[in-house]
């Protein structure tokens, strides 16, 4: 079933590129992007990934949190954040493959990853917008996250 816009996120349990345990409710206080990734190191993934990187000080500003999710392992993740200097949060879901990508309704079952959606949270974890690219190959609207985080 696919997350909706005004209910909560669905809680998980990932690690990240460290190691560490990261879940939603760690997030909570703070505004929050949810960012799917189909492929660690493919380009428009990359691409986007690296535009977070080179916005996060404006996220900071705007008080949110940036964690971006993919189904490839731990390891590739960890190489890939190393690799384009990464520093929020990338985390695997990789066992049970693509459960947590799943219960957000974003996992594209032909190529066995997530769609490229982000889920735009407020301080209490309840989803207050979704945005997505309708083509896998196609990179999101970042724009469209500030005017998302400004309607919150």
């Amino acid at each position: 079933m696919a997350v909706e816009i005004g209910s909560p996120a669905p809680d998980f349990s990932l690690r990240d590129q460290h190691r560490n345990r990261v879940s939603v409710a760690d997030f909570r206080g703070n505004k929050t992007l949810i960012v799917f990734i189909p492929w660690a190191f493919s380009g428009v993934c990359t691409d986007e990934a690296c535009e977070l990187r080179d916005k996060l000080s404006m996220f900071n500003d705007l008080d949110t949190n940036v964690a971006v999710i993919t189904t490839d392992s731990f390891f590739t993740n960890a190489a890939w954040a190393a690799k384009e200097g990464l520093e929020y949060p990338v985390l695997a879901d990789f066992w049970p493959h693509g459960a947590v990508a799943q219960a957000y309704g974003t996992f594209n079952d032909k190529f066995g990853v997530a769609t490229r959606s982000t889920f735009v949270l407020d301080e209490e974890g309840i989803v207050r917008d979704i945005i997505s690219s309708d083509n896998i190959s196609q990179a999101r609207d970042h724009e469209a996250y500030r005017a998302a985080l400004a309607a919150i």
